[in-house]
């Protein structure tokens, strides 16, 4: 069978090789396996049947993102995810009764409202995403990409879905850290990125680098900051999980590993170094600046 898939790009043919496709249909079927797997470690029916909704969402989302060939809004169907699962595995166990459980539900809710319209907007405005350029292109890998947000949804928010779905009764000290934890990286991302707009949004600084406020002690501190916030998240879930359970707390991990090595500060790292690389101040600030854990002294 020799049959190719077409897709046309600027005026040019794209044709899709039919072993790329057996590989990334195979890639997709691993990580809905994976998802759902990974959804069991929190031995909750309702955690396993939540991460099923989030690849079905996705799934949907993909239709008419493969239609218009547009990244625009892969990021907020992830937000969205966040957002639903968070609400509706709370409201699953508790219905409209105050729990403190809601403070892990609010962490994941708050960090996905602001995160998902800072992404949104920041996609609108650039006209694109060139992660996507190649990959929207390939249906099948296009299609693999929103598996794989699903994935990282549920990863990343498995241990909160977890421990608010056994049910927090009482107050553990160890609570409160998680908390303050996760405030201070939030705080460091939203500041982060808050930086960076307002530096871009200078024209004179459209082909230049930050190096100033945050991001003076560390090349990364947005991304910084979010691993911290998940770490809070996890410590907040910790004093309520068990057994099997304590596997849920791979979510920070798992953010740090997709961060740093996978989509985050990997393919920044190497864009810049392009861009920049042979340019003498930005190879004194990538000597004297961290990559990614701040410098504090």
């Amino acid at each position: 069978m020799k049959k190719i898939k077409e897709d046309s790009v600027g005026g040019k043919t794209m044709k899709e090789k039919p072993k790329n496709i057996i590989i990334n249909l195979a890639i997709s079927l691993g990580v809905i396996f994976a998802t759902v797997a990974f959804a069991g470690l929190s031995g909750s029916d309702l955690v396993i049947k939540t991460a099923w909704y989030i690849l079905i969402i996705h799934w949907v989302a993909f239709v008419p993102a493969l239609i218009f060939k547009t990244e625009k809004f892969y990021d907020l169907t992830g937000s969205i995810c966040y957002a639903f699962a968070s609400i509706f595995v709370y409201y699953q166990t508790y219905g409209t009764t105050f729990s403190l459980s809601l403070l892990i539900s609010m962490a994941v809710l708050i960090w996905t409202l602001r995160l998902g319209s800072f992404l949104l907007k920041r996609v609108l405005d650039a006209g694109e995403d060139k992660r996507f350029r190649t990959i929207k292109n390939s249906p099948t890998q296009f299609f693999m990409t929103f598996n794989l947000s699903a994935l990282w949804v549920v990863i990343c928010s498995l241990c909160a879905l977890t421990a608010v779905s056994n049910g927090v009764l009482n107050v553990e000290p160890v609570f409160y850290l998680g908390l303050l934890t996760f405030i201070i990286g939030f705080s460091i991302e939203v500041i982060a990125d808050n930086q960076k707009t307002a530096f871009r949004s200078i024209p004179e600084n459209s082909n230049k680098f930050i190096t100033t406020g945050l991001w003076s002690v560390s090349r990364h501190p947005n991304y910084f900051g979010e691993v911290v916030l998940w770490m809070g998240i996890a410590i907040m879930s910790l004093p309520y999980l068990e057994g099997l359970q304590y596997w849920t707390l791979i979510s920070p991990i798992f953010s740090f590993t997709l961060i740093y090595f996978v989509s985050g500060v990997r393919m920044l790292e190497a864009r810049a170094n392009v861009k920049w690389g042979e340019n003498t101040e930005y190879q004194k600030y990538v000597e004297k600046t961290p990559v990614f854990f701040p410098k504090i002294f």
